[in-house]
């Protein structure tokens, strides 16, 4: 959690297993806009009012629970009016959105006194309409005066409120589940004809929370600077403290005065605090918060000076902060690189593993991790791929990574191997078994291990049939060939025919790189038409200029970054050679 979004991937690359749990509680903590909450929604009916902009809540930065911000409620409830306050949740791909909890909490801060009548109302909603729901299984709870949980608000002080989801009563034809919560709405109620301000903050679920034992200060707090943002990283004595919400970081630029600027989650002991310039001294210390509120003691000072760096320094700064993703987001008991953070954490992705485990080979080269750890690390992942599922020596795209086995998360036709993904996984091991090939036994004999895992793979098996021209990118002992989808170039998957010539074992004819990759055939010629919508390049080779750029090969006006990004991942370009096979026209070709 960061306070400008261009730094906040820096942060999320670092996810942990604390993610997890906090993401089944939390509804709102921060928003990472500085002026509204993205998600969110704001609108009045005349002659009533609500502060809004562009159709969503506008965000506090001055009074807040939790750093650095929180969200404003502005109104003017009046006879004949109206207005909608509403604050939803954050979903991710891949994660199903169930809550844990059947108490809604929040807190609130009247900077002038409100008496509990003149409050607004409150609601709950399972669906992103909030009380306009129009979807089944649409549902939503009557209307609940928040008074009724707040009592009055004095000024200046914030008041906890806590509502039991399971008393509410569904005022839709369908039952409301807390546990589907998805929007928290508040809405005019008293029609007092008077402005006033609530601020919100720290909206969570939860059961009934005991009070905690106090939590444990962050211990060895150290902060690195860079050009316009510093780095600061701490550790726990231990093991977390139980009911640890976050961390709070707070910030000091003349050595004495530290104030809130940011949250962490538990899990993660790392926070990027963008400043905007170089040239700046600041120091720092550290805090553990559970959901009361219950701060532990400051931990030690450390501090850190932006500064104006090299393009060099520069372009480390960010190879690291990438290797972060792979490092620290790893699934725990596979090492293998999850599919997206947060999401389902126990989907792990086949082909993002493979540049997972380049970007380790670069972790060790740049050190940013020691040679022994990344060795160990890949040796997990080894071992992982040593048992996980396999269809005639190809992984499939996604797998459990606690049980290696498959998850067919693109449908049920899913649920076998994948070429491509095996391929950008392989280019990974084979660039990590080159590296890691000094004379120690325990590199030998990752090297061996590697060796007949990339010896295994059965690249012809996914010609479906010796006179097939294509390979193909699924097999499935259930479904076959079914899914049918051949490889054609130019996009991701060249490095899969690269591959497969190369196999020293289970390899396919030189000639497919042009039967199938770079194919002439009408079926080629209608498959690159069809998902560019263009003719530009629909035989292979292009030759027009886009943008003042010369394309040779790839259709349209070149495709997304991926498609030349993914297949040189492992495979240096330079060394490729322009090759005219018999009746061809002139095509890339591989000196394999």
């Amino acid at each position: 959690m960061t306070r400008k979004p261009l730094v906040l991937g820096l942060v999320l690359a670092q996810a942990l297993q604390g993610q997890t749990a906090y993401y089944r509680h939390a509804v709102f903590d921060n928003s990472q806009q500085a002026d509204f909450y993205w998600n969110s929604f704001a609108q009045a009916v005349a002659p009533s009012t609500l502060e809004g902009k562009d159709w969503r809540l506008p965000v506090d930065t001055s009074v807040f629970l939790s750093p650095p911000n929180a969200l404003r409620l502005h109104w003017q409830s009046n006879p004949g009016g109206g207005w909608d306050a509403e604050i939803h949740l954050v979903n991710f791909r891949n994660r199903w959105p169930e809550l844990s909890g059947h108490t809604l909490y929040f807190w609130v801060f009247a900077p002038q006194a409100i008496a509990a009548g003149d409050l607004p109302d409150v609601g709950l909603s399972n669906a992103r309409e909030g009380l306009q729901v129009a979807t089944f299984p649409g549902s939503f709870t009557a209307p609940e005066p928040l008074g009724k949980y707040s009592g009055d608000l004095p000024a200046g002080r914030w008041v906890e409120v806590r509502i039991p989801m399971t008393a509410l009563h569904s005022a839709s034809i369908y039952q409301f589940d807390p546990e589907q919560l998805q929007s928290v709405v508040f809405h005019q109620g008293r029609a007092d004809g008077v402005e006033h301000t609530l601020v919100v903050d720290q909206v969570h679920v939860d059961d009934d929370l005991a009070e905690t034992a106090p939590l444990r200060t962050p211990v060895h707090v150290a902060a690195q600077g860079y050009e316009r943002h510093v780095v600061v990283r701490w550790d726990v004595d231990s093991a977390e403290s139980p009911g640890l919400a976050h961390y709070v970081i707070y910030r000091s630029l003349n050595g004495s005065d530290y104030a809130p600027v940011g949250i962490q989650l538990p899990g993660i002991h790392r926070f990027v605090d963008w400043i905007g310039r170089s040239g700046v001294s600041a120091s720092y210390k550290v805090a553990a918060a559970d959901w009361h509120n219950q701060i532990s003691p400051l931990s030690a000072a450390a501090g850190a000076a932006t500064r104006a760096m090299s393009d060099d320094e520069l372009l480390t700064m960010l190879q690291e902060a990438a290797f972060q993703y792979y490092w620290d987001g790893a699934d725990p008991s596979s090492g293998m690189t999850r599919e997206n953070i947060p999401g389902d954490d126990r989907i792990v992705a086949t082909g993002a593993s493979g540049f997972g485990i380049e970007a380790l080979v670069t972790g060790v080269d740049r050190h940013f991790i020691t040679r022994a750890q990344g060795l160990e690390r890949l040796s997990k992942i080894v071992s992982f791929l040593e048992h996980a599922d396999r269809y005639h020596g190809a992984w499939s795209h996604y797998n459990d990574g606690s049980t290696g086995h498959t998850l067919p998360v693109f449908g049920m036709l899913d649920n076998g191997g994948d070429l491509v993904e095996t391929a950008f996984l392989m280019q990974g091991l084979l660039a990590a078994r080159q590296y890691f090939n000094g004379p120690s036994a325990a590199e030998r004999d990752l090297y061996q291990r590697i060796t007949r895992l990339w010896e295994s793979v059965e690249w012809d098996w996914y010609r479906d049939a010796p006179q097939h021209d294509f390979l193909y990118w699924h097999w499935s002992p259930e479904w076959g060939f079914q899914i049918h989808h051949p490889l054609i170039g130019f996009n991701e998957v060249q490095v899969v025919y690269i591959l497969a010539i190369a196999s020293p074992t289970h390899g396919v004819p030189a000639t497919m790189y042009y039967s199938g990759w770079a194919s002439q055939l009408e079926t080629a010629q209608s498959y690159r038409q069809g998902w560019s919508g263009t003719t530009d390049g629909n035989h292979y080779a292009n030759g027009k200029t886009y943008f003042g750029i010369p394309l040779d090969v790839g259709v349209g006006s070149g495709g997304p970054l991926f498609f030349t990004h993914y297949s040189y991942m492992g495979v240096d370009p330079h060394q490729l050679r322009i090759a005219l096979p018999p009746r061809t026209s002139r095509t890339t070709g591989t000196s394999l």
